[in-house]
């Protein structure tokens, strides 16, 4: 086995690490020292809470990617603060959003798909090598796992190089490029949900809708509020991650009964496990919104689930090497154009339907990041929103198949001349 080159290795000292820096964070930002307001009134919490392990990670302090706690995060915390946010969410509300939400999402999917031809056409023209290639190594066939990826998630990306064959050597080059430029992206998206009214007065968007569910689910906290006691954190705790077990518990025996009695459904991502534990766990949640288990909100159920969230984006950012960009930059290169035509359209369809910023933002996360990611965004405009981030990603696992398939196949065309 290859020795470590990150400093620390011991998950559990990293995870202390990560832990002391979110503590650091949020308590310099709810100081009062001028200097430091000033920061924190430019600088979102969230953004330095991904950024940060990030910058620990791309100096070879800690290695995301050696570490067990990005996985842990996202089987275990996730699924829990999913629940802990769902069980007091407004169904009606949320449908009072109206269609603009699931148009952003479908934009946000035609912006991959068109995205990828139109980057590597682009990009074609300052590197034409990059048409050329024999066999495994042509370019085209790693980029379709990036769309793969970035429509669905993982189950989609390798599917995208099952069907496709993408050389090893080329796929790890890929995995690199899907990671920095996403997350690149999630950090602008972080950046500027701390100030959507910037982006809303342009396009026009109307954000009523969204504010009013906001202000219902705060107006129902403030009428159910007290001072948890000892059994109400274990009862809220035991809630969260008793139904994450049984999320798992459900995931462990569908997902590969599907995928060996049904393979074709294999490419709606319903053999994947992390797939069921995200919608077994939020339709837990969204059940319990029904029930006195939403009283829970009034002990600090999305106040922990928050807690756990911030865990997610701090192993989230762990993953992201900046120092990456400089291996094979041309590759990087196409990743950033293809991002900026998904970005275009989907500021142009927004601004001719006068969609909230909110809905631009999610609707790209529930594509680009699926359900890690697409609730971090939601709750960085307010954490009663982030159910919203992972019913639209749960579409994108279904589409992420079909679409990535169809952009691999244009680019395999623009490859062929």
């Amino acid at each position: 086995m290859e020795e470590s080159s990150a400093l620390i290795t011991n998950d559990a000292i990293v995870f202390g690490i990560l832990m002391a820096v979110l503590a650091l964070i949020f308590g310099t930002s709810s100081s009062q020292n001028p200097y430091l307001k000033k920061f924190y009134g430019v600088v979102p919490v969230v953004l330095l809470a991904y950024f940060l392990p990030a910058l620990l990670n791309s100096f070879g302090l800690i290695s995301g990617e050696e570490s067990g706690l990005y996985h842990v995060a996202s089987r275990y915390l996730l699924p829990t603060s999913l629940i802990l946010f769902t069980l007091s969410i407004d169904i009606k509300g949320i449908v009072k959003l109206g269609p603009k939400a699931l148009t952003m999402f479908l934009a946000g999917t035609v912006g991959i798909m068109l995205g990828g031809p139109l980057a590597l056409f682009t990009v074609s023209f300052i590197q034409p090598d990059l048409l050329g290639g024999n066999g495994p190594d042509e370019v085209w066939r790693g980029l379709s796992t990036i769309a793969g990826s970035w429509i669905g998630g993982g189950a989609n990306q390798t599917a995208m190089l099952e069907v496709f064959g993408a050389s090893p050597a080329l796929f790890s080059q890929m995995i690199a490029v899907d990671v920095l430029v996403a997350n690149l992206w999630l950090a602008i998206l972080l950046y500027w949900a701390a100030k959507p009214e910037v982006i809303d007065r342009i396009f026009k968007g109307d954000s009523s809708a969204i504010y009013d569910l906001r202000d219902k689910i705060s107006d129902f906290r403030k009428g159910i509020m007290k001072i948890p006691t000892l059994s109400d954190v274990m009862i809220m705790l035991g809630v969260g991650f008793g139904i994450t077990g049984i999320s798992h518990l459900v995931a462990d025996t569908l997902a590969p009964y599907i995928g060996d009695n049904y393979p074709a459904l294999s490419q709606y991502s319903l053999d994947s496990k992390f797939f069921w534990i995200v919608v077994i766990a939020t339709t837990a949640g969204l059940i319990l919104s029904f029930t006195k288990a939403r009283n829970l909100e009034g002990v600090g159920a999305s106040r922990m689930g928050s807690v756990l969230l911030y865990v997610l984006v701090a192993t989230i950012g762990m993953q992201m090497d900046l120092g990456a960009v400089f291996d094979n930059p041309i590759l990087f290169l196409i990743g950033i154009v293809w991002m900026f035509f998904h970005i275009v359209i989907m500021l142009i369809v927004a601004f001719i339907i006068k969609a909230p910023f909110f809905y631009v933002a999610v609707g790209s996360q529930a594509n680009v990041g699926g359900a890690a990611s697409a609730p971090i965004i939601a709750s960085a405009f307010d954490p009663s929103l982030a159910s919203v981030g992972v019913l639209l990603a749960v579409l994108g696992y279904a589409a992420g198949t079909y679409g990535a398939y169809l952009c691999g196949l244009m680019m395999q065309a623009i490859s062929m001349g």
